[in-house]
């Protein structure tokens, strides 16, 4: 498994409430299941969970897009950033 940080951005910082976290993951969608499971306890999780459906995410600096998060590899020493949506330009 590849040890990874997840950074959180604005909402999904306010929800998670850390700014990062490591996690051991080989793809995004096994390393968004460990971010819920870690928090479906906390008083946010359940805020948590809501924010991640809405976000977007990078993965060592490259964007996800509409990948299938299942397809999306991770690497040992990677990052993955989640991205709410931002308001303003």
């Amino acid at each position: 498994m590849a040890k990874v940080t997840v950074r959180y951005w604005a909402a999904a910082k306010a929800a998670a409430g850390v700014a990062e976290e490591a996690y051991e993951a080989d793809t995004l969608a096994e390393a968004l299941d460990a971010v819920r499971g870690r928090h479906s306890g906390d008083s946010g999780g359940g805020e948590l969970t809501r924010v991640l459906m809405r976000c977007s995410f990078l993965v060592d600096g490259d964007p996800v897009g509409k990948r299938a998060h299942e397809t999306v590899r991770l690497a040992d020493g990677g990052t993955v950033e989640v991205l709410p949506p931002f308001a303003g330009g």
